[in-house]
């Protein structure tokens, strides 16, 4: 209780005069929790939501530079659904609808999914999606919108960071043949090691108007959300738990940032018991408040948005590929979901031969937002936090699109599931280096 009221007092410390040019930010978000019948997401079978253990939420928060009273500076935004994943078509969506109804262009608009596996279906994976309830998802992110740009003030950020490292595993572990195995465990008399490392930052950017207040804040951080994937019931997961959690610390709207979190998962790979998404969300929501014990408060002198396309080439298929005999493969679902899949896919991948993927990048002050439309490993968000700096960049994946698993080069050798080819895994295994080396420039382009 007594560290409670200490980093409360903290937060609300009295702050010097705002310089001519300001910050202005605002907060809003929507509740839309899906009807019981909508289809699910994320376990690759036919499933239906009945009810709801907590609500699904369309977030967004707007930045907006304010010069000598004057504030003819474009909005930054960026909305924040309960998801899976958000692919191009309804990022476009979203995007019109925002810039339509409130003139922000949309590359101005960053449009990120939580990961969340026990959400409404946003993709026809083992069912079709809902058609009705997508126009009601686009709708009530550009509601959110609406509502972050009405809640705008004078504003300051602080930027800060913890340290995780009882959350999150590297979930592919090498076995003595070689192989990967995908939620291996090491109690396999052949495991050998986690092929990777993790992304242990907890990753935060914290808004206050000018009386000291918390407006609310981002949290970026790399770990599958996959709770509750296989019931028959809605859930937000732990980024929801996470939101609950910091209103009641005084952070009344969080928008969760997932990382690159395509090997990274909650499951503990040495056999001990898993933490429940509770747990995690109350641990995170710890190191959130540890990131700001000693907060810097300031106005951003940057705030910017830059956007590149990048030609994606999809991989290349063998009859074992399409079989599921290649070496390593690992398919999880129901059965004869790849069966069901795989046709089409290749007919898509020989009309097509290459993506353009949308890389992102927004700057607010000394910290990044580097968007990519992927489900990257780790060792992409740690290359582009790496490449980045002296820069604080947050990689947002499942952002504004998605490609599916984009594992490093190497680890394609080894198989499992994130290798195997199929709905989650189409593109050229050089595909997650392209994206990040992207980002990297971006931001470099934007320093020099």
């Amino acid at each position: 209780m007594r560290r409670s009221w200490l980093l409360a007092a903290l937060l609300v410390a009295s702050t010097s005069p705002l310089p001519a040019q300001t910050l202005r930010a605002g907060f809003g978000e929507v509740d839309v929790t899906p009807p019981d019948g909508t289809p699910r997401q994320g376990w690759n079978t036919k499933l239906t939501g009945e009810g709801a253990l907590d609500p699904i939420f369309a977030r967004a928060v707007v930045f907006q530079l304010d010069r000598d009273g004057v504030g003819d500076e474009r909005p930054l935004a960026i909305v924040q659904l309960d998801v899976a994943l958000v692919g191009e078509k309804d990022t476009a969506a979203i995007r019109g609808a925002v810039e339509t109804q409130h003139r922000i262009p949309g590359s101005r608009v960053m449009v990120a999914a939580t990961h969340n596996h026990a959400g409404p279906a946003m993709i026809d994976e083992a069912l079709p999606r809902d058609e009705n309830y997508i126009a009601r998802m686009v709708a009530a992110a550009a509601e959110a919108v609406a509502r972050a740009l009405a809640d705008r003030e004078d504003a300051e950020i602080a930027v800060g960071k913890a340290v995780e490292w009882d959350v999150a595993y590297n979930r592919r572990v090498v076995m003595r043949d070689g192989t990967a195995r995908t939620h291996g465990s090491f109690r396999d008399p052949d495991a050998l090691a986690h092929e990777s490392p993790i992304d242990p930052e907890v990753g935060v950017l914290a808004v206050r108007g000018r009386a000291g207040k918390i407006k609310g804040v981002l949290v970026n951080f790399a770990c599958h959300p996959t709770h509750h994937g296989g019931e028959r019931f809605f859930s937000a997961g732990y980024p929801g738990v996470l939101a609950r959690e910091l209103r009641t610390r005084g952070f009344p709207i969080t928008l969760f940032l997932q990382g690159a979190a395509g090997d990274v998962a909650y499951d503990d790979p040495r056999g001990r018991p898993d933490k429940t998404m509770e747990e995690i969300g109350r641990m995170l929501a710890a190191d959130v408040a540890r990131a700001l014990e000693s907060p810097k408060w300031t106005t951003p002198a940057t705030l910017s948005a830059a956007t590149t396309r990048v030609a994606i080439p999809y991989r290349r298929v063998t009859d074992d590929d399409v079989k599921g005999t290649a070496r390593g493969a690992q398919r999880f679902g129901e059965p004869g979901y790849y069966d069901r899949k795989i046709p089409g896919l290749l007919a898509m991948m020989k009309a097509k031969g290459s993506v353009e993927a949308e890389v992102q990048v927004f700057r607010v002050g000394e910290a990044a937002f580097a968007a990519q439309p992927s489900e990257s490993f780790t060792r992409h968000g740690l290359a582009i936090k790496e490449g980045s700096r002296p820069v604080r960049t947050f990689v947002v994946c499942y952002a504004n699109g998605m490609l599916g698993y984009l594992p490093h080069e190497e680890a394609f050798a080894r198989g499992g599931y994130e290798c195997t080819f199929g709905p989650p895994s189409l593109m050229a295994p050089e595909a997650g280096r392209l994206l990040a080396e992207a980002a990297v420039a971006l931001i470099r382009a934007a320093t020099e």
